[in-house]
């Protein structure tokens, strides 16, 4: 147990009794409990395993390398469409903890296993995200705004794909691609 942790699950939350059954789950898993991202996190040598997290409509562990777990029950859920490795188990009661905990255990074993032998879930590239039209027109119309969005870091130029691509409208899209021009050409990604 780690004491920094301690207040997540002391908090008062409509999951607080769920979240220290998962806590005992995870303690039990001989992981190193730490605080992550306002979460407790159980890592392997400073790997991330698995975290514990809520929802209003729900509670669960994220498995950081899910992707990569067998799941013959079918439990794992992949949080939206654009993330690429975690995957959760979601729990509603205390209830469905308790009578899934035999399962739960094994897939925290297999989650520490993964680890073990070094095993990665393989990303998509960047160039395989799809590239709105409307910011490859502005990118072609601005040379430097081009050369500036291919020297950002490959996660900060997805954070623009998936932001301008995830508007419906051409009109939306355009808004945000103007909105951002000055952040790209400063090297800065979204949330800098």
């Amino acid at each position: 147990m780690n004491p920094a942790v301690d207040w997540f699950f002391n908090k008062k939350t409509p999951w607080q009794e769920a979240y220290g059954l998962l806590r005992d789950i995870a303690l039990d898993s001989g992981l190193a409990e730490e605080l992550k991202w306002g979460h407790p996190c159980y890592t392997l040598n400073g790997k991330n395993i698995f975290l514990i997290h809520g929802f209003k409509e729900y509670c669960a562990l994220l498995f950081h390398k899910g992707a990569l777990l067998k799941d013959a029950r079918g439990l794992l859920v992949q949080q939206t469409k654009n993330v690429q490795s975690a995957r959760q188990i979601r729990f509603a009661s205390v209830k469905a903890i308790e009578e899934l905990t035999p399962l739960l255990k094994r897939y925290i074993r297999e989650a520490i296993a993964l680890e073990k032998a070094g095993k990665q879930v393989v990303l998509k590239k960047t160039a395989e995200y799809d590239m709105p039209e409307e910011f490859a027109t502005a990118m072609k119309q601005m040379p430097a705004l081009k050369k500036a969005f291919h020297a950002l870091t490959p996660g900060r130029q997805r954070g623009y794909l998936l932001y301008f691509g995830g508007a419906k409208q051409s009109t939306t899209r355009m808004a945000r691609i103007e909105k951002n021009v000055d952040r790209i050409m400063a090297g800065n990604g979204l949330d800098d």
